[in-house]
């Protein structure tokens, strides 16, 4: 077998959710495929906003993921970021975004992924993350830790903030937003070592996840964009709220994740700015 086979089904040992997860796994898969196939092709491009896009991959990986999930759980309900599908009050809900990083994309910039994450009675139970390029796969289950490529990920354990490498995002919408982030993001700059703005918050939380970054926050997400990451990061021994403090981690009152260990020193930060 090889050895991404062997992985996946380590990955996938996850008690009641193990044939869950091997789904989601096989639907970021396939999203993957398509990502990595048209990637420098000349791609239709519809603008949402001026700075916001959608194209015809992404629709294709959404349709694709789609397919594999009703397929296998015909009764689940769908929340989609480029569709909206009627809900039918089932207790399984999919989050899906298909692909995340879509002006990374359009730019031929190999920095994007798709993420899948199930909500069981509204709490999120898996998650899964691929990025395509770099060939990495970041899943969790609840209660059953966090894995890249079924190997076992953990958050980093800095305490200093001036140690710390951590990741920030703006919105589309910046130019006419009252909070863009821009003050925080020049508040926070001389309090850590460096700051990464990717253009891909679901690979954001997974890299927090990992222990590659120490910190992230952001003004605001949508709940496609952080289901699985969310679920991740905890997974790993990480924290996240609110940008309050809060338990609201879906993202639409912004987002604040971190090792623990600086989480409270970040919040001062952030409240600060």
């Amino acid at each position: 077998m090889k050895k991404q086979g062997i992985n996946e089904m380590r990955t996938a040992r996850s008690g009641g959710w193990a044939a869950h997860l091997q789904k989601a796994v096989r639907a970021v898969r396939e999203a993957g495929r398509i990502q990595k196939r048209s990637f420098n092709a000349a791609h239709t491009v519809v603008f949402k906003s001026e700075t916001d896009l959608v194209t015809e991959v992404d629709h294709a990986c959404e349709r694709a993921v789609v397919r594999i999930l009703k397929k296998a759980f015909p009764d689940h309900d769908l929340l989609l970021e480029e569709t909206c599908l009627p809900q039918t009050g089932s207790p399984y809900q999919w989050v899906v975004d298909p692909l995340d990083g879509t002006t990374n994309y359009t730019h031929r910039y190999p920095h994007f992924c798709c993420s899948v994450a199930l909500r069981h009675q509204g709490k999120t139970v898996l998650g899964a993350v691929l990025d395509p390029f770099r060939d990495e796969l970041f899943t969790a289950t609840r209660g059953q830790g966090a894995y890249l490529n079924g190997r076992s990920i953990r958050v980093s354990r800095e305490t200093r903030l001036i140690r710390c490498l951590v990741g920030t995002g703006f919105p589309c919408d910046m130019r006419e937003a009252e909070d863009n982030n821009l003050d925080t993001f020049c508040t926070v700059v001389p309090e850590v070592r460096s700051i990464r703005r990717s253009g891909c918050a679901a690979l954001d939380l997974c890299y927090l996840a990992a222990g590659r970054l120490d910190g992230y926050w952001v003004v605001e997400l949508a709940p496609w964009d952080t289901a699985a990451g969310v679920l991740i990061i905890q997974e790993a021994g990480g924290r996240v709220t609110d940008r309050r403090g809060g338990k609201n981690t879906d993202g639409t009152s912004g987002l604040v994740g971190s090792n623990g260990r600086i989480h409270g020193k970040l919040m001062r930060l952030l409240r600060g700015s």
